[in-house]
């Protein structure tokens, strides 16, 4: 392995990192990342639970207690730019700056590979939420509102919806894009997170707890933004209590060659890449929260379609407290030592039944004290209740129970990178999967004692992974942590429900608003 230079560890330290993380991370590299095994998917009766409409209604009153008394938290990542988001006219635009630059709308579609996407967004421009505000500045240039005009000057359309002084959406956070169109104004996701925190986070005050992680050069804009539609929620005796987080310098990870060697850019300084949604770790630890809800910033619908993914959140949220009030009961009695044969055989088939903790088959013979210590230490740990949708072909991990190397199995969140395709048999349970995860889920934080859980002890450092990346013209490979809600969480207790596909509506590219659930009726 390669000596670090004196100023390498100069350079590691201003990242607020150590030398021995940054050579844990080289050793990653040189050893690989064991694959994931898979038992099999987890389905409908082995291992996700399909509530009945009594269940549905039952939890969500349950779960009304917690968020009237001000347990809930609502923490949203938020973090980046949205860029990839407007891949498409980026590149159209990029290809013709230097060049072409007095082609007509029709060369550039028989020039294009994604004439067909461009052609649907000049057609649909005016269907967009954002084009009231797109239309102001192309007349400040004298382009009128007409489709001709728009497709004559193509590219002044794109430079003022994508760039500076136009409306910069290529650099702006996603949270601050206009995704829905209202009668009397237009909202962004973050106005829709706050009006979905109104739904499941408000408490008895009328205090609403939202957080959400940014980027630092993003920040301003955010508080300029929730200053200007607070003022529609003041007169609904609304309190928000909003805070922000970035993600932190100390959670990049050192990039290295292909050969494994340090990566160095052409001022010889080493180089680090973010290291995935799973840095996100430190935020919601941070946060010292109690029941936190999560769910991506692009993931939201207008308020005419809110009522059922409303009430799965507090469904799950409900299903989460009965767990959990189930489980502090027990750790009481444990830790009281007020159990017999017959209590802790209960709590065995708790484990089992509900928690989908394996059970090992010498527990039997071993001492009282040894059989409550097994379950204070299977129960003592963070919950989670998550989501899971029907698949329909949509991108995302899904459900599987896993394969320990002790031979245990349990429920997990696997994406496909985790998983050896060059095994017949495992591609092919990572095929029959029914479920995928729409990122939905809530979170128990804190212990029976009242505690927040130190969150980084129940990650998985084996369960991040290795890819190529590209940085000034070279290939490098890029680390990337155990991601939030795959290897992040793979020791809290975790519980899976089926949730309508109502509740997953993400905006990828910009053609996604076109969609009919981010429309206007």
């Amino acid at each position: 392995m390669q000596p670090l230079t004196q100023a390498d560890r100069q350079q590691i330290q201003e990242k607020g990192l150590t030398a021995e993380a940054v050579t844990q991370q080289l050793e990653t590299f040189n050893t690989g990342i064991p694959y994931t095994t898979l038992d099999r998917p987890c389905t409908v009766g082995d291992g996700i639970t399909r509530l009945s409409t009594i269940d549905l209604e039952h939890y969500a009153h349950t779960f009304h207690q917690a968020m009237d008394s001000g347990r809930v938290t609502k923490f949203v990542p938020a973090s980046g730019a949205a860029t990839r988001m407007f891949k498409i006219l980026l590149t159209a635009l990029e290809e013709t700056s230097n060049k072409n630059s007095q082609a007509s709308f029709q060369e550039l579609l028989s020039r294009e590979k994604e004439s067909g996407a461009l052609e649907n967004f000049f057609h649909q421009v005016k269907s967009f939420a954002f084009f009231n505000e797109l239309r102001t500045k192309l007349g400040e240039q004298g382009i009128q509102g007409k489709n001709k005009q728009y497709t004559q000057h193509w590219r002044a359309v794109l430079r003022s919806l994508l760039h500076s002084p136009g409306l910069h959406y290529a650099n702006l956070p996603k949270a601050l894009l206009a995704f829905h169109r209202y009668p009397d104004h237009v909202r962004t996701p973050m106005e829709e997170h706050i009006h979905e925190g109104i739904a499941y986070a408000k408490d008895a005050t009328g205090t609403v707890r939202l957080h959400f992680t940014i980027s630092a050069e993003h920040e301003q804009l955010m508080r300029e933004h929730l200053t200007k539609i607070q003022t529609r929620h003041t007169k609904q005796d609304i309190q928000l209590l909003l805070t922000f987080s970035h993600q932190a310098p100390s959670t990049e990870t050192i990039a290295v060659e292909l050969n494994n060697r340090l990566f160095r850019d052409t001022s010889g300084k080493l180089v680090f890449r973010p290291g995935g949604h799973g840095a996100l770790l430190n935020n919601l630890t941070n946060l010292q929260g109690d029941i936190v809800f999560i769910k991506n910033i692009d993931n939201v619908v207008p308020e005419r379609l809110v009522d059922q993914p409303n009430l799965y959140k507090k469904a799950i949220g409900g299903y989460l407290l009965t767990v959990q009030q189930q489980l502090f009961t027990y750790l009481n009695m444990l830790s009281q030592k007020q159990t017999s044969i017959d209590i802790l055989q209960e709590m065995f088939n708790f484990a089992s039944k509900t928690l989908g903790i394996t059970i090992p088959a010498s527990l039997q013979s071993q001492s009282i004290e040894q059989q409550q210590q097994f379950c204070i230490n299977q129960f003592n740990r963070p919950l989670r209740v998550c989501g899971m949708v029907v698949n329909e072909g949509e991108p995302g991990g899904g459900p599987f129970w896993v394969t320990h190397q002790d031979g245990t199995c349990s429920r997990q969140i696997v994406e496909s990178s985790q998983v050896d395709s060059g095994i017949e048999q495992q591609k092919s349970i990572l095929k029959s999967s029914t479920h995928f995860n729409p990122v939905d889920l809530v979170c128990a934080m804190k212990d029976f004692k009242g505690n927040a859980f130190d969150l980084p002890r129940y990650s998985d450092p084996k369960t991040g992974f290795i890819s190529i990346k590209s940085y000034q013209g070279r290939e490098l490979k890029a680390l990337e942590l155990p991601g939030l809600w795959n290897g992040a969480m793979a020791f809290w207790n975790t519980l899976f429900i089926e949730v309508p596909a109502s509740t997953f509506n993400p905006v990828k590219t910009i053609f996604d608003l076109l969609r009919p659930e981010h429309q206007p009726q």
